[in-house]
């Protein structure tokens, strides 16, 4: 392993030199802005018509009980909104506001809209050419004449995916924080947030219901979210060593991650989903109690899908890469 840490400076550097994290990170400098203003527009907008939250969360709740009584609404959204309807109705009765304005809350937010869709986008932009684009441009080659094992450098560009991912996800904590805060203030850190909610059906289950400190909830959910990320950087690793283009590995992976995002609102019917990565890539819904794309899914479920699913690409990309003729 001593020829292993120059080996992972090597990858680190070829990333770093693509400027593809500059490129995350600049792109998160303009809609991180963008969701800013938005956000605090809503919050305006709140304040010019309820004196109170209060009363804003009663409305919504009303509104809520409204579309259920709908026909033209699908059950499985009112399965949603019975459940969420219940949940703001436990954050009235112990006086907490689940959406006060401050940045905490804000990047929480985020964190929760970006997981299936943004967040892994910004992975692919670092992780779909690791190999494809060292076997188009022909580096490769040079690459496998060292006298080194081939699981060693691939497991170089894999210790250095892991570091860019860490880091996009910091980057979009961080900066989502910054930028709210100069709108919001900084402050929420210690402000409470609830977990625990158990759902039946369409019934929920308060009995293991516990506040936690905002920056506990923050971490917990920063902590799901880099679990998806990573299972989704795995998955286009194995792409990128399986396909010789670039081209066509990042098309591959943005077609699967969008088509999953689709298949994970129509979902509910179709029980055998539930193993497919990207329908469980939303695992912080779990820490708010939100109900799953399918009734049964929990979050060890999820997380023993997404585990499966990294630990057999990593065994295909691990296998492909050290055993066949990656020159052609």
């Amino acid at each position: 392993m001593s020829n292993l840490l120059p080996l992972v400076r090597n990858e680190t550097m070829k990333v770093w030199k693509k400027k593809r994290f500059l490129v995350v990170v600049l792109i998160l400098l303009v809609l991180i802005p963008v969701f800013t203003y938005a956000q605090m527009k809503m919050a305006v907008n709140n304040r010019e018509k309820f004196e109170d939250w209060r009363f804003q969360l009663q409305q919504k709740i009303t509104d809520y009980q409204n579309q259920l009584s709908s026909d033209r609404i699908p059950e499985e959204w009112k399965r949603y909104r019975r459940v969420a309807v219940q949940q703001l109705q436990y954050y009235l009765d112990h006086d907490v506001n689940p959406d006060a304005p401050n940045a905490v809350t804000f990047t929480r937010g985020f964190l929760d809209a970006s997981v299936t869709m943004f967040i892994p986008l910004l992975v692919l932009a670092i992780a779909s050419d690791l190999v494809s684009g060292e076997r188009s441009t022909g580096t490769m080659k040079m690459l496998l004449t060292r006298p080194v094992r081939r699981w060693k450098i691939l497991l170089s560009k894999l210790i250095a995916l892991t570091l860019y991912v860490s880091l996009t996800l910091l980057a979009t904590v961080v900066l989502s924080y910054l930028i709210a805060g100069l709108v919001f203030g900084y402050g929420g850190w210690t402000l409470p947030v609830f977990t625990g909610f158990v759902i039946h059906g369409a019934e929920l289950d308060s009995s293991a219901v516990h506040a936690v400190p905002h920056w506990l909830y923050l971490l917990m959910m920063s902590g799901l979210v880099w679990v998806s990320a990573m299972t989704v950087a795995c998955l286009a690793l194995m792409v990128s060593v399986l396909v010789r283009s670039t081209a066509a590995s990042i098309v591959t992976m943005m077609a699967a991650i969008i088509a999953g995002s689709i298949l994970a609102t129509m979902a509910s019917s179709w029980h055998s989903a539930k193993y497919i990565f990207s329908v469980n890539l939303e695992l912080s819904n779990y820490l708010a109690g939100s109900p799953p794309p399918i009734e049964g899914m929990s979050l060890s479920f999820s997380l023993a899908v997404l585990g499966v699913w990294t630990l057999l690409s990593l065994i295909v990309s691990f296998s492909v890469f050290t055993k066949q003729d990656m020159l052609n």
